[in-house]
């Protein structure tokens, strides 16, 4: 399980640095395909196959696009001794990165995210937190 956030810098050679605190979890190879709401998802291989099997289960009628919005635009990567891991350009491109980012932990997966598109996005003045709530509520949290 993947928790909290960090922040890191894009290197002139467009490569990022993954936190050794995560390192561990997603193990030698792992997945960075298209997020939703601008960012990018990353999986341990554990991860992505679980979802690759439920993308694959789909009827036919409502598969295409799903499946073309995650498996054409998935790289399958490792971290070179450093940590570091080359962005995809069409990644970096959707997400939208720039040079300062974070990697945050939700659950089974982490999201990079431009650094100011991140702040925004998580400040509590943006988040609903009526909804949240409802949410919680309907959970039974």
């Amino acid at each position: 399980m993947f928790y909290g956030q960090n922040r890191h810098a894009i290197d002139p050679k467009g490569r990022i640095i993954f936190p050794s605190k995560y390192r561990e979890e997603l193990g030698e190879y792992f997945y960075i395909t298209r997020g939703l709401s601008n960012c990018l998802f990353v999986y341990p291989e554990n991860e992505w196959k679980k979802l690759e099997e439920k993308l694959r289960s789909l009827p036919m009628s409502s598969a295409g696009n799903i499946q073309r919005f995650f498996f054409n635009n998935t790289e399958k990567v490792s971290c070179d001794k450093q940590g570091r891991v080359l962005l995809a350009s069409h990644l970096k491109d959707y997400a939208k990165l720039k040079k300062d980012i974070v990697i945050a932990g939700v659950s089974n997966r982490l999201e990079i995210w431009d650094a100011e598109e991140f702040d925004g996005m998580n400040s509590l003045d943006n988040m609903n937190v009526e909804e949240i709530t409802s949410q919680m509520e309907i959970l039974g949290l």
